[in-house]
């Protein structure tokens, strides 16, 4: 090998270290970000979770002020009878 070749070389060494380098240096970053990108989703799992809750919750509720309105209603009509025959 003469000086050419060996310079050549150990620049395409240095280079391939160089890259080599960055490579791990950004497989590591992308494991990062895929480790908070996962935590990020759990979290927002469980606030999902969580509004699913309120939600069955609102649900619960709601049906029943919806059958307690339907007993003031019938209370309300009864009475309304009772005294319209008192009325009378």
């Amino acid at each position: 090998m003469d000086t050419t070749e060996k310079i050549i070389m150990i620049i395409l060494a240095a280079a391939l270290a160089l890259f080599l380098i960055l490579a791990i240096v950004s497989v590591i970053l992308v494991i990062r970000v895929l480790k908070s990108v996962n935590r990020v989703t759990q979290k927002a799992e469980r606030l999902v979770d969580s509004a699913e809750t309120v939600g069955q919750i609102f649900k619960q509720t709601a049906e029943q002020m919806s059958f307690v309105r339907l007993l003031r209603n019938v209370a309300d009509m009864v009475g309304q009878r009772h005294r319209e025959k008192k009325g009378e």
